[in-house]
C-alpha cells in the first residue's frame, strides 16, 4: 500500500488487527482514555446507524489512524454518534497530520460537524468555534481523598447530601448501591425517568429516537475492557430510587444518562448516586469521572476540575460548506449568545419548562 493511502470502511468491516491498532494508539494518546473514543463505541453506533464509516489511515502497509464519522444527507459529515458522544475525534500515531480538507474529500463529504471534540485534536482544534468545559471528578487518590476535597470546597453540600443518604436509609431503606446491575428492568426504569425528565424540562426526549434507544442497549451489554456499558442503581429496599448508565474504560467512567424516581426527590437519591459512584469507581481503579459538557448546579458542587471539549465543523470549500453554514451556525450562535448571558440563560429554561407544562395541561 503506497504512503498516504485511506480506505474508507464500514465499522463491521474493520478487522481485528484493525481493532487492536486502534486500542494502541489511544493507550499510547495523552489525553484520558475515553470509551467513547474506543472501537466498540463506534462499531456500536454502525450497528444503529447506517452511515457510520470509518476512515483508515495508513503508513506504508500498517494503519496509522482512524477517523470515525457519519455520511450525512447532501455529503455534509459529522462525527460518529453525534449529539451522545462526549468525546469525539481522530485516532492518529503520533507525527500522522493528513490535510484536512483532502481528509474530508477521501471520505466523501465536505464538511465534519462536531460539539465534544477532544482538548489536543490539533487536526480539527483549529476549526472550532466554542470551547466548552467538562467537568470532571478526580479519584484517582482515592474516594477517602476525594471526600476530604468536598469537604473544604462545598461543605454544606456534602453534609446536606450524606444526612439526606442517612434520612433515605431510615425511612425507606435499607439502603444499597449496586455499581455494575445487570437487571433489566432497572435499565427499562432509568430510561422511564429520564425520558419524563425530558419532557417536564421541555426538552427533547433522546428515548424517543429509536437510533439512540438501540444503541444504549446495544452498549448496555458491551463488556470490553476500555468500553462496558455500566448501569448503576441506588436502592432503597426493594426499589430503585436513581440510577445511572454510562460507558467505562479502565480509567475513565463517562457519565451519560443519570435520573431519579421523582417520588423520592426530597432525598436527593440523584446526588448520593454520584457520591456512591464516585466511592465505587475509585475501589476499581478508574481515576476520572467525566460529567461531560453543560453547567449544572450539582456538576458545580460534585467537580474537582475541569477539561475543554470543543465545537464546530471542518469544511472543505464548495456548495457543502455553505449549506453546513447555512444549516448549523445561525442556532449554534444563537444557542451560544443565550449561554454566555446567565440572566437570559435561566429566563430560557424557565420558558421552556412552562412550555412542557402547557403541553401536558
Amino acid at each position: 500500500m503506497s504512503r498516504g493511502r485511506v480506505r474508507v470502511l464500514r465499522p463491521e468491516e474493520l478487522g481485528e488487527g484493525e481493532r487492536e491498532r486502534w486500542r494502541e494508539l489511544r493507550a499510547a494518546a495523552d489525553a484520558p482514555r475515553s470509551p467513547f473514543m474506543e472501537p466498540e463505541f463506534t462499531a456500536a453506533v454502525g450497528r444503529v446507524r447506517s452511515r457510520a464509516r470509518v476512515a483508515v489511515l495508513y503508513e506504508g502497509a500498517e494503519p496509522a489512524g482512524f477517523l470515525p464519522h457519519e455520511r450525512g444527507v447532501l455529503g455534509q459529515g459529522r462525527a460518529i454518534g453525534l449529539g451522545v458522544s462526549d468525546r469525539q475525534g481522530a485516532v492518529l500515531a503520533p507525527g500522522v497530520t493528513p490535510d484536512p480538507a483532502g481528509l474530508l474529500r477521501a471520505c466523501s463529504v465536505s464538511s465534519l460537524a462536531f460539539d465534544n471534540l477532544e482538548a489536543g485534536q490539533e487536526l480539527f482544534v483549529p476549526y472550532a468555534a466554542e470551547e466548552h468545559a467538562a467537568y470532571v471528578i478526580d479519584v484517582e487518590k482515592g474516594y477517602r481523598t476525594y471526600e476530604s476535597v468536598l469537604r473544604t470546597q462545598s461543605p454544606k453540600f456534602l453534609r446536606t447530601t450524606l444526612a439526606k443518604e442517612r434520612r433515605l436509609d431510615r425511612r425507606e431503606g435499607p439502603v444499597r448501591f449496586v455499581f455494575d446491575e445487570r437487571d433489566p428492568a432497572a435499565l427499562r426504569a432509568l430510561i422511564g425517568w429520564k425520558s419524563a425528565q425530558y419532557r417536564r424540562t421541555g426538552r427533547r426526549d433522546r428515548f424517543a429516537r429509536e437510533w439512540i434507544a438501540r444503541l444504549v442497549g446495544r452498549l448496555a451489554g458491551t463488556r470490553a475492557p476500555e468500553c462496558a456499558g455500566t448501569l448503576s442503581v441506588l436502592y432503597a429496599g426493594a426499589r430503585p430510587v436513581a440510577a445511572h448508565f454510562g460507558l467505562r474504560s479502565a480509567s475513565v467512567l463517562a457519565c451519560w444518562f443519570p435520573a431519579y424516581d421523582p417520588s423520592f426527590a426530597r432525598y436527593s437519591p440523584g446526588l448520593v448516586l454520584h457520591l456512591r459512584m464516585a466511592e465505587a469507581a475509585a475501589a476499581e481503579g478508574i481515576g476520572l469521572l467525566d460529567m461531560g459538557r453543560g453547567r449544572a448546579e450539582y456538576k458545580d458542587a460534585l467537580k474537582t476540575g475541569e477539561l475543554a471539549v470543543h465545537e464546530g465543523a471542518v469544511t472543505r470549500p464548495g456548495v457543502g460548506a455553505a449549506l453546513h453554514w447555512l444549516g448549523r451556525e445561525p442556532a449554534r450562535r444563537a444557542h451560544g449568545f443565550v449561554r454566555a448571558r446567565p440572566r437570559l440563560a435561566s429566563l430560557a429554561s424557565r420558558t421552556l419548562t412552562g412550555a412542557a407544562r402547557l403541553r401536558r395541561s
